[in-house]
């Protein structure tokens, strides 16, 4: 007949089997055993890995240099005006819509001058390029002008 083992040395047995497995297997996967300098150069590499990815940082334009040569018309509508009259953004009227220019253009000359140094609409006072002379804002509008007529 079969030799019957008895339910405690079947547990005591399963016991010493844990045991001994827990022996062998804690401690390849505990890492507390690291000293102390270990352990802080961890965390500085943790800090390393969960940086972001990109940093934006906004910084303010630099004004231009003052005292140079005044601009031309063409210069100032191509660096500031063109922004939003070459593309309709804000409703500016584009530079070749003459239909969106007639009723300005019928306001005379002078309205359309105190317009633009003063802002109007969505338009900023100089068209937001506050360190242009008004001669300069006014060779940009007669630069339009003579492209809508």
């Amino acid at each position: 007949m079969a030799e019957q083992h008895s339910s405690k040395s079947i547990m005591w047995a399963t016991i010493i089997v844990a045991i001994v497995l827990i022996a062998i297997i804690f401690p390849l996967t505990n890492k507390s055993f690291d000293s102390a300098a270990n352990s802080g150069a961890g965390a500085d590499e943790a800090e390393l890995r969960i940086q972001p990815v990109a940093r934006f940082a906004l910084a303010k334009a630099e004004a231009p240099a003052e005292g140079g040569a005044p601009k031309d018309g063409p210069t100032v509508y191509n660096s500031v005006c063109g922004a939003c009259h070459n593309t309709g953004a804000a409703g500016a009227p584009k530079l070749d819509d003459k239909a969106a220019w007639t009723p300005r253009v019928a306001t005379g000359t002078a309205a359309l001058y105190t317009s633009v140094l003063n802002g109007k609409g969505a338009m900023p006072p100089k068209g937001g390029a506050a360190a242009l002379s008004d001669d300069e804002i006014k060779g940009a509008v007669d630069y339009i002008l003579g492209k809508v007529k």
